[in-house]
């Protein structure tokens, strides 16, 4: 009954909201994090997607990132990224705050996102702060050399949170901000566990809120939901939306409130 009462949700909801975490992207060949095989298997991050590492090892920082954009470059939006687009084109959904850095939503059509941990489609400079197209960085490793800033010559990363980063303290406050607004918070493919982004359910219940999460692992929110649906997202997401429609938007069911 956990998709039913996750349609009644959407369907009854008027201020709708997305979080969405790697699991949303493993569908369209990029991996997680933690799962085996996932990105940090095998792989210390303080060593190599920390602030540290790029300072001290720039030459294994590239190459990680090298590896990371280089699958990024084939990756498309897969069934999840389109029908959350498509649910914010027809007024379901207000906005998605994602963890994700690869920009997927955006080339799926989702028009307000929110991007707490930055984009791998963008480069930054540390030092002066200046952006650039994610050219700027990939062009310069494949001629073997150092990107560099076109504004201050110091050495250019991913507009990525690393470790050792504080994320846009603007950004996180306008996803708080949706969240404590929200009346259902429909969280996709995250494992809820990474803060700050992990205490944002925990604003939409603070509020009046509800969440549904789908999600193939179990995550710490999973008891307060109203709804959990262990599947994959690319099969979940568009399930969800088609049982969503099928009632006019505003008339939720005796289910939501029992």
């Amino acid at each position: 009954m956990s998709l039913e009462t996750a349609a009644a949700l959407l369907r009854g909801a008027a201020r709708a909201v997305a979080l969405t975490g790697a699991g949303v992207s493993t569908e369209s060949g990029l991996p997680d994090f933690r799962s085996p095989g996932g990105l940090w298997a095998g792989v210390d991050p303080m060593r190599v997607a920390s602030l540290a590492a790029f300072r001290r090892d720039p030459a294994g920082f590239y190459a990680f990132y090298q590896e990371r954009l280089s699958r990024l470059g084939g990756a498309r939006p897969n069934p999840a990224h389109r029908v959350l687009a498509d649910l914010e084109r027809v007024g379901r959904l207000r906005a998605v705050i994602t963890q994700n850095v690869d920009g997927l939503h955006q080339a799926a059509g989702s028009r307000r996102v929110l991007e707490l941990h930055g984009t791998l489609r963008r480069a930054a400079c540390p030092d002066c702060g200046e952006r650039a197209d994610i050219a700027a960085f990939t062009d310069a490793l494949a001629a073997e050399r150092m990107p560099r800033c076109s504004v201050c010559a110091g050495p250019l990363k991913p507009d990525v949170v690393l470790f050792g980063e504080v994320l846009s303290l603007e950004i996180f406050a306008e996803a708080d901000a949706l969240c404590r607004e929200a009346d259902l918070l429909l969280v996709v493919g995250s494992s809820l566990t990474v803060r700050p982004a992990a205490e944002l359910p925990q604003a939409v219940l603070d509020h009046g809120g509800r969440l549904v999460i789908v999600n193939r692992e179990p995550t710490p929110y999973d008891g307060d939901a109203s709804a959990v649906i262990r599947d994959n997202a690319g099969r979940a997401v568009p399930a969800l939306a088609a049982l969503a429609a099928g009632g006019p938007r505003g008339a939720a069911e005796e289910e939501q409130h029992g």
